[in-house]
């Protein structure tokens, strides 16, 4: 019987540490456990869901089945980060980070096969000349937006306006995602917004950068699946800056030919490719007016050390190509710059 007893007060005990395994951040923010949450390289690529605030999963396994509804469910205006895992899966559903869910980071547990799905296009929104506003997959409107490690897709293939991204925010990052689509892939919205894209994937068809955001894309690969444009800035007269490709790779399928890398959405467009390999689908001109030659006056279109065939030919003669001073303009810090946040881009915080 003492034995029985003793087995008995074991399992008892080994239930108990289970059931705290299971805790997320919420549930075990003491000691040297919270210590460590903080620390995004300790959660990256983890399976400890105590890194993280909420856990989605599709199988019932998280805290809830979808993102949204992991969102919804975020504190509004949160005094800290709320950081939600996102297990492997495909996600079928329309996601809004809404303006009162600031400091929300997203974490797939891979790029690959962590998928935000969806395939609202032009013709099925139908709600008139603005119906493409209306089309994305996931759109974030609260500011200072983290997401890592994750897909988001609009499935609706080559059917006109289909927008996988709309980012409405400011200072919101984007690390180590595919953005897939054809045409209005990414949306960069918001004037005076600042974004940024790191070691990201973003392929389309026509415009599929397209925005009046400030907006940096670093160490990235652009990649054209048609004959068509990669860039519409519509960056404000008032904005210095609009579209910058730091070090990034300009790629195609192997039918694609003839690909602009921008053309004018609204005549102040801004768009830099610096240090960019570009394939030879680039075609020599490399800029477009948009049958608006007055837009040649006003927009700025610039390049630094373009490498690769599709950098071999003249551009156009209403283009820039930066000496190595000039270029300086363009970095990081100096696009993306905030003397009130510092470095915000930078995932550790």
């Amino acid at each position: 019987m003492l034995a029985l007893l003793t087995s008995l007060a074991v399992a008892v005990g080994c239930l108990g540490v289970a059931a705290g395994a299971v805790g997320t951040l919420g549930d075990a923010d003491d000691g040297d456990d919270a210590d460590e949450s903080d620390d995004p390289e300790n959660a990256r690529g983890s399976d400890d869901s105590g890194d993280y605030d909420y856990v989605v999963a599709k199988d019932g396994s998280g805290d809830y089945e979808t993102i949204q509804a992991a969102i919804d469910g975020a504190k509004s205006f949160p005094p800290d980060r709320i950081r939600i895992l996102v297990r492997a899966g495909v996600y079928d559903e329309k996601v809004e980070v809404h303006a009162w869910n600031p400091d929300i980071t997203l974490v797939g547990e891979s790029a690959e096969e962590t998928v935000i799905t969806h395939d609202d296009h032009f013709e099925k929104i139908d709600r008139g000349r603005n119906s493409t506003f209306f089309t994305y997959t996931l759109k974030v409107r609260g500011n200072d937006f983290r997401a890592r490690d994750l897909t988001v897709e609009n499935s609706a293939g080559p059917v006109g306006q289909a927008v996988s991204l709309h980012v409405d925010a400011d200072r919101a990052v984007f690390e180590n995602c595919r953005f897939l689509g054809h045409q209005d892939t990414v949306y960069t919205a918001g004037e005076g917004a600042r974004q940024y894209f790191s070691e990201c994937y973003v392929e389309g068809t026509t415009d599929f950068v397209f925005g009046g955001a400030t907006a940096v894309f670093e160490d990235c690969r652009v990649h054209s699946k048609a004959d068509s444009y990669v860039t519409a800035a519509s960056t404000p007269e008032n904005e210095p800056f609009g579209f910058v490709f730091l070090d990034c790779e300009l790629t195609a399928d192997s039918d694609v030919s003839e690909v602009y890398l921008g053309r004018p959405w609204r005549n102040h467009a801004r768009t830099a490719f610096i240090r960019t390999r570009m394939d030879s689908h680039v075609l020599p001109d490399g800029w477009h007016n948009w049958s608006r030659p007055e837009a040649e006056q006003t927009v700025e279109y610039a390049e630094y050390d373009s490498r690769g065939p599709g950098a071999e030919s003249e551009r156009v003669s209403w283009t820039t190509v930066l000496a190595e001073d000039e270029a300086e303009r363009y970095s990081k810090a100096n696009v993306l710059g905030s003397e009130s946040r510092g470095e915000w881009w930078d995932w550790e915080e």
